[in-house]
């Protein structure tokens, strides 16, 4: 799937005209299939796009007997952010769409922009799973494809980078979906002019201390109807081909040498692996997934692991067939409530036990269990299976079906392996 969603405009209409229900519908089928009657998170923030898109989403459902949830995240970084998210609920309540607050609470301090996506995208998806909705709509559109582009090239990014945001990605609470990617930001405001609702402005999309502030002003194309704008898409879509192309080959280099196990870990053959380019970065895919990571540790870095075949980076061993976390560096224990995700690896789903338990490694009292209770792993790994504890005892391992019942799922923090 390319980088951006393209082929739905008629090529006849204005780039400012209001981008219509039949074209929203053709961006929108080939990230599917949705099912008879489907369900859509949508993030919005007040701001023309995302108040636009869930406009959109609202009027696809609505035939299908669908249904469409409002998700208005307040960051609490000024202060009227508050009020902007309780106008925002408001707003897509009149127009029929249901609508929940989240509050973010975030501290002020460096990056404030980028801890303020990653919150916002977090509380979103783990909104998104406790309403059971499967899918989360995010309002980014072709001048935002554009920046991000630009972005990632002043950082050094690779071709993976420079494919720009993909149009559809699995993440863990939800699928993330960006059907607007190729169009237009006029066409959407144009649409909510067409209907009479005047959205919020978020002054801090017009602060020139912001790297992609400068960026979008350097571009000088609000509209995203301009050259420069279509040219940055083009080369995504082109980088998003050529990616595509990669994790196939990647997909197939780990299926031929990785065995991924519901425990955790994964056996490795290091033959099958090889020590070209591709090896690199499946094996930097496996420790990304393996140590909870939301990024794969520095190419260089997994280079050299590769040419030593064997060792530990990013808090995770390679030892012979062996690749695991590494118990010592398992996070600290975290309380066991519903949706809790322990180690950037493991997520408490369903009702927990209640009271004061903790979620965390199993540690030094993996060693107490019987030669039947082990189901033959290596002791690496029994040390950092997830256990649920009360003062001091551990009251269950779910991955080895001891103890009390609770159910825990694998969903690491950057996401599954390519295939």
């Amino acid at each position: 799937m390319p980088g951006s969603v393209a082929g739905a405009a008629d090529p006849g209409l204005s780039p400012a005209a209001p981008l219509r229900a039949a074209e929203f519908a053709a961006l929108l089928a080939p990230l599917g299939p949705f099912g008879d009657a489907p369900g859509f998170a949508v993030g919005v923030s007040g701001g023309p796009h995302s108040l636009a898109l869930a406009l959109l989403a609202r009027d696809f459902v609505r035939p299908l007997g669908g249904r469409v949830l409002g998700l208005v995240a307040d960051h609490g970084l000024r202060p009227e952010s508050a009020a902007e998210a309780a106008w925002t609920c408001r707003t897509l309540e009149a127009q029929g769409i249901p609508a929940r607050l989240l509050a973010l609470g975030l501290p002020r301090g460096s990056a404030v922009q980028e801890r303020a996506r990653q919150a916002r995208l977090s509380a979103l998806l783990g909104a998104c799973a406790a309403a059971g909705l499967p899918f989360l709509l995010l309002g980014q559109h072709a001048g935002d494809q554009a920046e991000t582009v630009l972005f990632r090239a002043l950082r050094g990014s690779r071709a993976t980078g420079l494919s720009g945001m993909a149009p559809r990605r699995a993440a863990a609470g939800a699928v993330i979906l960006r059907p607007l990617l190729a169009t237009p930001p006029a066409r959407l405001e144009a649409l909510l002019a067409a209907r009479g609702l005047a959205p919020l402005r978020d002054p801090s999309n017009r602060d020139p201390r912001f790297t992609r502030v400068r960026l979008r002003q350097a571009l000088a194309d609000p509209d995203g109807t301009g050259p420069g704008t279509a040219a940055l898409g083009a080369a995504a879509d082109a980088f998003a081909r050529r990616r595509l192309a990669q994790e196939a080959a990647l997909a197939a280099r780990l299926g031929a040498a990785a065995a991924l196990q519901p425990e955790g870990f994964a056996w490795l053959d290091p033959a099958a692996l090889g020590e070209d380019d591709l090896a690199v970065e499946a094996l930097a895919r496996l420790i990304r997934l393996l140590s909870g990571a939301e990024h794969a540790p520095p190419r260089d870095s997994v280079a050299a692991l590769l040419r030593r075949r064997g060792g530990t980076l990013a808090g995770v061993l390679w030892d012979g067939a062996l690749l695991c976390r590494e118990p010592a560096a398992c996070a600290a224990p975290v309380p066991a409530r519903p949706g809790a995700l322990w180690d950037g690896r493991w997520r408490l789903l369903g009702p927990g036990p209640g009271g004061d338990v903790l979620l965390g490694a199993l540690g030094a009292a993996s060693g107490r269990l019987a030669r039947g209770q082990r189901r033959g792993l290596p002791a690496r790994v029994l040390a950092g299976l997830p256990a649920l504890w009360r003062e001091g005892a551990p009251l269950a391992v779910p991955a080895l079906g001891l103890g009390v019942q609770a159910r825990l799922g694998f969903q690491p923090r950057g996401g599954a392996l390519p295939g």
